[in-house]
């Protein structure tokens, strides 16, 4: 069984935020697949089903974004996952430009504090993660105001897109491999350019 991760923090409040970036893609996943994430189990909302053939469990921490691994290390610590290659983690990245998706296979929290909460609780950074580009912080911003914020109106358009090529990174790492999904995914704005 693959569990597919979405960070964010829980709350009306933070629903449309640059942190909550893999909120939407797991919802995004929920609704494409007819999956109901109608219970709350270690520490997040979770929805068991089916993409393409891929048992699935999706899981949205409601931990708060600072404690991610907690709920993270109850999901892999109950249905035993293989860490390596059946874990997927989606957050957003201020070290992207909006819009854009990196695949990795592992690595650092990058500064991320879910992330590094993630592979504290876990005792490694050997699992997949899909980052999801929200852009850097504009200069004399304090950091945790800038991803607590919400995206401008041209920005949201530009992320509802990224949000749909998440999802679709997720269930090309499923079907694909990471190798093949990270050759998909793993462009430049340039060499998209380039090949139109």
């Amino acid at each position: 069984m693959y569990i597919i991760v979405g960070l964010g923090n829980p709350g009306s409040e933070y629903a449309k935020t640059r942190h909550n970036a893999g909120f939407e893609v797991i919802k995004i996943l929920a609704d494409r697949f007819d999956i109901a994430t109608d219970f709350i189990k270690h520490k997040a909302i979770c929805g068991k089903g089916v993409i393409e053939g891929n048992k699935v469990m999706l899981a949205m921490p409601q931990t708060f974004m600072n404690l991610s691994g907690e709920s993270v290390r109850e999901l892999t610590g109950y249905y035993k996952p293989d860490i390596s290659s059946e874990l997927i983690v989606v957050y957003d990245d201020v070290d992207l430009d909006p819009g854009r998706i990196r695949i990795r296979q592992s690595g650092s929290a990058g500064g991320h504090n879910g992330m590094k909460s993630i592979i504290s609780c876990l005792g490694t950074n050997e699992f997949i993660r899909v980052r999801v580009g929200v852009g850097a912080k504009p200069k004399g911003y304090d950091l945790a105001d800038y991803v607590l914020g919400t995206f401008t109106k041209e920005q949201r358009d530009i992320m509802d897109g990224a949000f749909i090529d998440a999802a679709n990174a997720v269930v090309a790492i499923m079907n694909d491999g990471v190798d093949a999904a990270m050759n998909t995914y793993n462009r430049s704005k340039k060499e998209d350019d380039e090949s139109v």
